[in-house]
Parts: C-alpha cells; sequence; structure tokens
C-alpha cells in the first residue's frame, strides 16, 4: 500500500462503484445534458464578460424633504472657528421640553380637576402619578398628587408649596417621615387630619433614634410582587410583614405598627 501503489480493498471498491455509476449516468444521457448546461452557462457569462469584472454602481438614494445630518468636526469645523452660527441662540433651546412640561401640566389638572368633580379623587394614595410635584412616600413609593381639596401644590401646581396630603417630620424633616394618607393609618393607626394638628409629630425613625418609643419602629418594606425585600425591617434583622393589616386587625390591633409593637416586647420580656 505504501512503496509498491497497490490499492488497498476499500480504494479498489471505491474505483469500482463510481465506474459503475458513470456508466449508469450515461446510459441515462445525463452526462450529455450536463456538458450541454456547462457550454450554454460558459458562452453566456463570456458573452458578458463576466461577473467577476464588472463592478456594480452603487445607487445613491436622496431622501427629500428631511436635511441630512453631517458632523461638524468631519467636516474640519471646531468650536474657536468663530462661526457664531453653528450653535442655536439660547432662546431657542429648550423650547420643546418647556412646551411639553406645560401641556403636560394642563392635562394634569383638568383630570385632576374631573376626579374631584365626578367625586373620583383618592385621599389615600392620590390618583394622578405626576414627577415633578408628586412627594414619594416612604412606605408605598408612590408618587402622586394627593386627594386634599386645600392643597397648593397638587392642585394648583404650585411646586413651592408643601403638599398637605403628606406628613412632615418635626424633627428630621427627610424622607423617612413622609408618609401619605393610606399609609399613615394602615401602617401606624394614625390620621392625617391628627398629624396636621400636631406640631411636633415625629417619625417613627426619630421616635426610635430618641428613646421615647424603641418598640414602635419603621415597617418599610419593597412592594414586589411577593413583597420579599424589606429595607427598615432588614435592620432589625425582621423579616417583612408583608399585607399584615387584616392579620392586625384580626388580631385587634389598630395597625400593623401595634402588632409588631406587641410581638417585639413579648420577645423582649422572654429574653
Amino acid at each position: 500500500m505504501g512503496g509498491s501503489g497497490e490499492k488497498c480493498a476499500y480504494e479498489r471498491l471505491r474505483d469500482a462503484r463510481i465506474r459503475e455509476n458513470k456508466a449508469r449516468l450515461e446510459s441515462l444521457g445525463l452526462l450529455r445534458k450536463t456538458g450541454e448546461v456547462r457550454a450554454i452557462v460558459s458562452s453566456s457569462s463570456s458573452a458578458t464578460g463576466g461577473r467577476s469584472g464588472v463592478k456594480r454602481k452603487r445607487k445613491i438614494r436622496i431622501v427629500e424633504g428631511t436635511p441630512l445630518r453631517r458632523s461638524e468636526r468631519l467636516k474640519g469645523k471646531h468650536d474657536d472657528d468663530g462661526d457664531a452660527d453653528s450653535s442655536p441662540p439660547d432662546a431657542l433651546r429648550g423650547n420643546a421640553t418647556v412646551a411639553a412640561s406645560s401641556e403636560y401640566r394642563d392635562v394634569v389638572h383638568q383630570v385632576r380637576k374631573r376626579l374631584f368633580s365626578d367625586g373620583r379623587a383618592s385621599k389615600s394614595r392620590g390618583s394622578v402619578y405626576d414627577p415633578a410635584l408628586g412627594i414619594c412616600c416612604h412606605f408605598c413609593r408612590q408618587k402622586k398628587l394627593c386627594g386634599e381639596e386645600d392643597c397648593r401644590r397638587c392642585g394648583d401646581g404650585n411646586i413651592n408649596q408643601p403638599c398637605i396630603g403628606k406628613t412632615e417630620c418635626s424633627v428630621c424633616h427627610s424622607s423617612n417621615g413622609v408618609l401619605c394618607r393610606a399609609c399613615l393609618k394602615v401602617r401606624y393607626g394614625e390620621e392625617l387630619e391628627e398629624v396636621r394638628a400636631n406640631k411636633d409629630w415625629m417619625c417613627p425613625h426619630c421616635i426610635e433614634e430618641k428613646g421615647i418609643n424603641p418598640y414602635w419602629i419603621c415597617n418599610r418594606q419593597a412592594h414586589s410582587t411577593a413583597l420579599s425585600h424589606s429595607f427598615c425591617l432588614k435592620k432589625r434583622k425582621m423579616v417583612p410583614t408583608g399585607i399584615a393589616i387584616y392579620q392586625a386587625r384580626k388580631q385587634g390591633y389598630r395597625s400593623v405598627a401595634h402588632l409588631l409593637m406587641d410581638r417585639l416586647k413579648r420577645e423582649a420580656a422572654q429574653k
């Protein structure tokens, strides 16, 4: 197989099959047809010069109605060329944003007036989301306009005015003391009118830090589908409560905070 040049049994069998296939194709006339097709293809390619030697011209499509955008840097122009017309004037900058924001504010104002006129404005967590005027609640994280009729911030759109539909801690004045009406009632059992009347009202964070009531804690948690993550409760190595208001009221507590306070007192007494 190596130096003698003799073929092995496999190669002899392969050659025999090749001869057999050629004879079958020739008997069917396929070899003749294949030669004719190759002749036609070769003659047509020689007449056109062959595709390999011809370069197709690229058609440039010009879209009318929109100006072409070209980089000034690629054109060789720089900011220090002294071209005063290269940058738009200050009066034209942000006009689209201002117009959009004003239109958005008008739409929100009209929607809110319609809600109040129909009696469908919610005073619990608000009805209209507003990223600019809305103040984020520390618990539910809802940045909605409150449903209070006398609120000049949410009702009149005055961003310099406070929102009377959210609480404010008299000590820290931070976001930890911002609670909406619903979360204040459900999570801590307090009414918003009582908090407004009490100028010395403190949030649960400040009450715990000052040692006034070590068991009155903030029970804020992340609002996901499973309610599986907790922020303020995690610091105490406590599991999130979830929607525990029904359990608290069933056991006779005013709110979730009262339920947790009694639980912490019992755990401290057992130690």
